[in-house]
């Protein structure tokens, strides 16, 4: 706890008002803009960011390239400026363009994640306005209510039923009451302080005012804030392609002090040896991967916006492009979310006024967040029969929790007191010992009237119907609160009846799901039958069901080994849905959950990718990772098809790399045994990276075969390192084809071998991308325009560089005629040779 912080609930509102200079109506707009100067942004996990300058100097740390400049810098006090010009340019220019690219894909995605900001209302000049909860400063007063994440440490002003969720702080498992107030002397620690609420917490119930006092790091979460300033653990692409980055640069840092020895050793300048060795290591390692990955994934994260899914965190994009199952409550997945009430019953199936009535009265007077189905019951006409429902007045609540699976509500009418519950039917019919027939009279409930109230239940949700339990007791009249312990004795009223229709594109959106390789399993609070008769009625087979009751009965062990075989979890609470993520986690399952309310948090948090909707309650939005614009599944599907193309577009960029870089080392190695010179200078080197690395920045835009998305895409570096160790050698072989044709055909001395093989590096590195990038023959898969006019467009750059005054500086001369005629023919065998290899490779180690 940070010194001082039990200030907070312990010193007297009016102290705490008077010394943050503020008043109940809160501060005023010009007064707020002053304090977020002073104390910045209210967010506990914020980082100070260094400013553009000082973040585009910081790429120019990387000890290759600091090297090289210091060598280039030595050869221009030797006499050689203009390879010192250049090397200057060519490094500034590679550093600005994958510092532009990626500042523009960063901007973007954060304009996205401020879109779906969590707001708070706030009262500014005397008015209630919602602002993003990073705006809210020390003095401000804010108004809380259910659903909301309580945005900074507050002191309470007001406050009625309000019940908050603080196990992050206490680990408490249940909902802590919080009263307005001055505390006692005694109170201690969070747990104690019943008149604060604290940043990161949730409101389950009620409603309050509440005083800004601490934001930012000076909150209780402040004290977590290293921790939370860290990135997130990497996920398995991010590891797989870091993995292949210092790979290569193993790889390249061994073959340099390869080449540079045996120059050193065949007695050859030294200064132009190191710098080409340098260059040579500037070149062959992957500097552009974070940029490509940066891009490729802020590119989804757009496409995705537009298909009504906002990106927060980048790396989702490719855990949803390699999850395999996707968990989620059916509620407005697959239902429409459109329920009505269709009618309130006794135990027996008559309709009754007085079930009708004790519901009204409940959801009307319940202060927590109001369902689907409160809504349908305050929005329903009442019966014939049904007195007025606003003669009933609120005493006290005991508000919902998702282990007792009920609310009660004491409510007076006249003289007359008396609790109401309502809840999960089964519940409230073990707390009830009478029933209420719709005539009103009440009577016991023995075994044969349970029984029948059962048959009654079983046969509604037979027919898909849900039901909600209604039960009362009367209790004396100076009975004040109400407690947990009241709920018993209870006489039944009969049941809230409910329709919530299945929603037509559910089922096939499942079966396209299916067919991708992403299984569907649901998670609901509903019982087994109304859950098994909504997938008849969608035309989806139920491999297994399994209630909450049973899985509370099974060891983690014996849970994994019954996944499988379960398509519908019903009668689940919050802890169990996280059980059940788990348990497929462990089963090395890449596991999605889509949820909206506040019990699915745990579960959204654990999730490999969390999925929420743009209504859903604060503490959802804030665990989730991908927030959905529209609630329907088969926006899921789209995001799933875009982070598995985000995925190909990557891999892509590391099939190019590995292959022709690990080709590059080899014939730089064999160049510089083989060669009584170097076989490009130092410049040269540099130039073809520059070029080379200009014709990758448009991958992020290419497209992707549609089979190419049909499974799950999960990194494997086995496979990159097997398609590096086949297709590297083979551009080495036509690298070693044109040492001899230099030789042999051309007589070529050190500036024409060095043009020659510049120019054909480059075209055989870039133009084999269109073998490359699918798996299909390579004509019957068609790139993106941008990346067709990139390829060939530069590729004809290189082709023209040593007829122009531009080559000259970089020592290129003009190369016969016959040349480009053996570097068309060496090129096309080059990509047919790809292509035959192409094909067996995929069908022996798989894509």
């Amino acid at each position: 706890m940070p010194a001082g912080h039990d200030r907070l609930w312990r010193a007297p509102l009016a102290d705490l008002l008077a010394e943050l200079k503020t008043t109940q109506a809160g501060l005023t707009a010009d007064e707020a803009a002053l304090r977020i100067r002073s104390y910045g942004p209210n967010d506990a996990a914020a980082v100070q960011r260094a400013p553009r300058w000082l973040r585009f100097l910081s790429r120019f740390k990387n000890p290759l390239v600091i090297m090289l400049l210091v060598a280039s810098a030595l050869s221009a006090a030797a006499g050689d400026v203009a390879s010192f010009v250049i090397v200057v340019a060519i490094v500034a220019f590679s550093m600005i363009l994958d510092f532009v690219q990626e500042n523009r894909a960063e901007t973007a995605v954060e304009a996205l994640r401020r879109s779906v900001a969590i707001d708070a209302a706030v009262r500014r000049d005397g008015k209630k306005v919602s602002l993003p909860v990073d705006r809210l400063v020390p003095g401000d007063v804010i108004e809380l209510g259910a659903g909301d994440l309580v945005p900074a440490d507050s002191r309470l002003i007001e406050s009625r039923d309000l019940f908050v969720n603080q196990a992050l702080l206490t680990g408490e498992p249940y909902p802590a009451e919080k009263l307005a107030g001055e505390s006692g002397p005694d109170a201690a620690g969070f747990a104690g302080a019943i008149n604060a609420v604290f940043a990161g917490t949730s409101v389950i119930s009620g409603t309050a005012s509440a005083l800004v006092v601490r934001t930012g790091h000076g909150t209780a979460l402040g004290a977590l804030a290293i921790s939370l300033a860290l990135k997130p653990p990497a996920t398995a692409f991010e590891i797989g392609v870091r993995r292949f980055g210092m790979l290569i640069l193993r790889i390249a840092v061994l073959m340099v002090l390869f080449v540079l020895v045996v120059n050193i050793a065949f007695q050859r300048p030294v200064l132009e040896s190191v710098m080409f060795a340098l260059a040579l290591a500037v070149g062959l390692t992957p500097e552009l991967l974070p940029m490509i990955l940066t891009v490729t994934l802020a590119r989804s994260a757009i496409e995705l916006a537009r298909r009504k899914v906002v990106v927060k965190r980048l790396a989702a994009i490719h855990d949803i492009g390699a999850m395999d199952t996707l968990c989620t409550d059916k509620t407005g997945t697959l239902t429409e979310a459109r329920i009505d009430l269709v009618k309130c019953i006794d135990g027996l199936g008559a309709e009754s006024p007085h079930a009708f009535l004790y519901a009204f009265v409940n959801s009307r007077c319940e202060s927590g967040m109001k369902s689907p189905l409160d809504e349908a019951i305050l929005k329903a006409p009442p019966p014939a029969g049904v007195i007025d429902a606003a003669q009933w007045h609120k005493i006290d609540e005991a508000p919902f929790d998702f282990e007792r699976r009920r609310v009660s509500i004491l409510a007076e009418n006249g003289g007359e007191r008396r609790l109401i519950v309502k809840g999960a039917p089964e519940e409230i019919l073990r707390l009830s010992s009478r029933y209420l027939t719709a005539a009103g009279e009440e009577r016991a409930l023995d075994d044969a009237a349970r029984t029948a109230i059962t048959a009654t239940f079983g046969g509604l949700s037979a027919e898909g119907q849900r039901c909600l339990g209604i039960a009362s007791r009367t209790v004396p009249a100076d009975h004040v609160s109400a407690v947990t312990t009241d709920e018993t004795d209870l006489a039944f009223a009969g049941f809230a009846v409910f329709l919530d229709p299945p929603k037509a594109s559910a089922g096939e959106t499942i079966r396209a799901l299916a067919a991708a390789g992403v299984e569907v399993k649901v998670l609901t609070g509903d019982n087994e039958h109304v859950a098994r008769h909504l997938f008849t009625a969608l035309g989806l087979p139920v491999l297994g069901t399994m209630t909450g009751e049973q899985l509370a009965h099974l060891s983690d062990e014996a849970l994994i080994g019954q996944l499988p075989k379960v398509t519908l979890f019903c009668r689940v609470n919050p802890q169990q849905k996280l059980r059940v993520i788990l348990a497929l986690k462990r089963l090395g399952h890449v596991v999605g959950y889509l949820g909206d309310g506040i019990n699915d948090a745990p579960a959204l948090h654990a999730a490999d990718v969390g999925i929420s909707v743009d209504d859903a309650a604060d503490v959802a939005r804030a665990a989730a990772d991908l927030i959905l614009l529209e609630h329907d599944l088969s926006v899921v599907l789209r995001a799933v098809v875009q982070g598995r193309r985000a995925v190909r577009n990557v891999a892509k960029y590391v099939f190019m790399g590995s292959s022709s870089n690990f080709g590059n080392m080899l014939s730089m190695a064999l160049a510089a045994v083989l060669l009584p010179f170097l076989p490009m200078l130092p410049v040269q080197v540099l130039l073809n990276n520059l070029i080379y690395d200009l014709s990758q920045t448009v991958l992020p835009f290419d497209t992707v075969d549609e089979e190419a998305t049909s499974k799950p895409a999960r990194w494997d570096n086995h496979l990159v390192a097997r398609f590096m160790l086949v297709f590297g050698p083979l551009s080495s072989v036509f690298d070693l084809l044109t040492f001899y044709a230099l030789f042999k055909l051309f007589a070529a001395g050190q500036s024409l071998f060095q043009t020659g093989w510049f120019v054909e590096s480059l075209a055989t590195q870039i133009l084999v991308v269109f073998a490359i990038r699918t798996r299909r023959p390579l004509l019957k898969s068609r790139p993106h325009s941008l990346l067709l006019a990139a390829a060939l467009g530069l590729t004809a750059v290189a082709l023209a560089l040593p007829f122009t005054p531009v080559g000259a500086w970089f020592g290129l001369i003009p190369l016969p005629p016959l040349f480009f005629l053996y570097l068309a023919v060496a090129v096309g065998a080059y990509l047919v040779l790809v292509e035959a290899a192409k094909r067996p490779f995929y069908r022996r180690f798989g894509d």
